[in-house]
């Protein structure tokens, strides 16, 4: 299995210093690189601690307050009174509220019943019970106030979570197949990986300092379920010939404004290697990684630039010291990676994966989801990377009762195809980027679509993807049909809500066996308003025009511009 062609991108200028440390030299070439090279970002939290949770919001200098306290998981909420059609003309400053997201960083996406509680108890005390499930496998909450921090980190480290370097330029979470050491099928357990990485390297203050974020995903399991192609490193679990069980690496991939999927170096990393390859990985990326624009300041540009092998080469010469395995590529995902619906783990056990609606829960709703699990014996739950849940090691007897009690929550393990398979990101609500509401048009389109669409059979399910901004926090080039906000001018001539629109991209999966990125229409913009109409439009017609087991993304490659307006 491979992937398409990655997207073109424009090499650096030569003759001019593009901030590369082992190049360059480390002189900083624009804000974000002072501020950091002056005081590590690591240090805020003892600011936070002890003057800023004291004095209050407005003691905060603006190096700290828009720069290193995301590095511990907080970044400013928007301001409710500033419209979408302000975003792109107001400062930091201007659109920040006196509160804070923060992320709570749960790396494998693998919570216990405790942990839920205590994220829940904070939301409800701290967060006006808000709480989102990201598609990093994060709980964001919002409405924090700095002056609540030391209490909540008290409470979360009171049971092994943690907020560091959930955001910034540094190693974020580690997303890790939701069914990891469980189920029956899998190929390796990526958990000892894990642990091994965040043990040793998160709030390492020699890897602290990146020249944008870097996002990590490992798995194990043969459906693919880490969206490993839009990761900056990504190990897949595979079988080599003669080495056995092990991981499969792939590099460079992200998505935003200038997406590109990863790329295989061909190379076998056994369990024990990949603790230390990953840490090579991001070392090189320190290194080398562009720092002078921010918009080049990720790792899939230099990638680029080197190609696999010279990136596979000097990982090997100049952070391992050894090489590596040549290996197999992983094989097509068989089935849905998703994990939504009940399903056997190897110890004759079952878990119960359930959809909420695009991720959007409560403090009160992770209560009562931890409640219902006790109930019936279970400890353990998942979050995964597609805003879904799992609660693990389910009795046999007493899966239908907790599938109706999940249900009762608006958790539903048997959910409509649009509910299942429709993500958004936070939108408008709290987030300063975002130009429109993503939440709650998302939950309005998945209701109307299940009225609307509900005499269609689809073969296959089709994605649904939202997002505020350019920036692709869900996805939106890898879903069949995905949607970019923006600010569109009505018919009365006044803003309002509404997406450009992306079709027929998609991750590796059952259904395609090579990611790839959507297409874009000439001049096709939908409002939000009119989005169950659009949506309702483009299916029937795939659905009248379909042939037997072709894929919407297919569907969308062969078809002219006028059959996707």
């Amino acid at each position: 299995m491979t992937a398409t062609a990655p997207a073109r991108v424009r090499p650096p200028r030569e003759g001019r210093s593009n901030g590369q440390w082992l190049v360059d030299g480390t002189a900083p070439l624009n804000h974000n690189e002072e501020f950091k090279a002056e005081d590590n970002p690591l240090n805020v939290r003892a600011r936070i601690e002890q003057i800023y949770a004291k004095e209050g919001f407005d003691s905060i200098p603006v190096d700290d307050l828009h720069g290193r306290f995301r590095w511990m998981g907080l970044y400013t909420q928007r301001r409710q009174d500033i419209s979408g059609s302000r975003t792109a003309s107001l400062g930091p400053d201007e659109l920040s509220d006196k509160y804070f997201m923060l992320r709570v960083r749960i790396d494998g996406g693998a919570v216990s019943t405790d942990q839920l509680r205590v994220i829940a108890g904070i939301s409800k005390e701290f967060g006006r019970d808000t709480a989102d499930i990201s598609d990093r496998q994060n709980v964001q909450l919002h409405w924090i106030r700095v002056e609540d921090m030391p209490e909540i980190w008290r409470r979360l480290e009171s049971v092994g979570l943690i907020t560091t370097e959930a955001c910034g330029d540094c190693p974020r979470v580690v997303l890790g197949s939701p069914v990891a050491g469980i189920a029956a099928d899998e190929i390796i357990d990526p958990t000892p990986v894990i642990d091994q990485i965040v043990e040793r390297f998160i709030g390492d203050p020699d890897i602290s300092n990146l020249p944008r974020k870097f996002k990590t995903a490992i798995t194990g399991h043969p459906s693919l379920d880490v969206v490993h192609e839009i990761n900056d490193i990504s190990l897949v679990g595979v079988v080599h010939p003669e080495l056995g069980p092990g991981y499969d690496l792939w590099v460079g991939g992200g998505l935003s404004v200038a997406p590109r999927l990863a790329e295989r170096l061909g190379t076998f990393v056994t369990a024990e290697q990949a603790p230390e390859v990953w840490h090579g990985v991001v070392r090189i990326f320190r290194d080398y990684g562009y720092r002078r624009l921010r918009n080049k300041a990720r790792l899939k540009f230099l990638l680029a630039e080197w190609g696999p092998e010279k990136f596979r080469q000097v990982l090997q010469d100049e952070y391992l010291g050894y090489p590596l395995a040549d290996g197999p590529a992983p094989a097509p995902a068989p089935y849905a990676g998703d994990h939504v619906g009940v399903h056997a783990q190897k110890d004759g056990r079952f878990y119960v994966g359930v959809a909420p609606t695009v991720g959007r829960v409560s403090g009160t709703i992770l209560n009562q989801l931890a409640d219902a699990a006790e109930r019936i014996g279970s400890q353990r739950l998942r979050f995964t990377p597609h805003q879904k849940l799992l609660v693990l090691d389910v009795p046999a007897d007493e899966v239908t009762g907790l599938v109706d009690e999940l249900k009762g929550l608006g958790l539903h393990a048997d959910p409509s195809p649009f509910r299942r398979n429709t993500m958004a990101c936070t939108g408008i609500q709290f987030c300063k980027l975002a130009f429109v509401d993503t939440k709650d048009t998302a939950t309005a389109t998945i209701a109307e679509l299940e009225n609307r669409l509900s005499d269609v059979k689809l073969e296959l399910p089709i994605t649904l993807n939202l997002n505020g901004c350019p920036n692709s926090c869900a996805r939106i080039q890898t879903a069949d049909i995905g949607l970019k906000g923006q600010i569109l001018t009505g018919a009365d001539g006044q803003p309002e809500f509404g997406f450009q629109v992306h079709l027929g991209g998609g991750l590796a999966s059952a259904e395609r066996e090579d990611a790839g990125l959507g297409r874009t229409v000439r001049g096709l913009k939908v409002s939000a308003e009119d989005l169950p109409e659009y949506v309702e439009r483009v299916v029937r017609r795939f659905a009248d025009d379909a042939e037997s087991g072709e894929s919407f993304s297919a569907w969308v490659k062969r078809s002219d511009e006028e059959a996707l307006r």
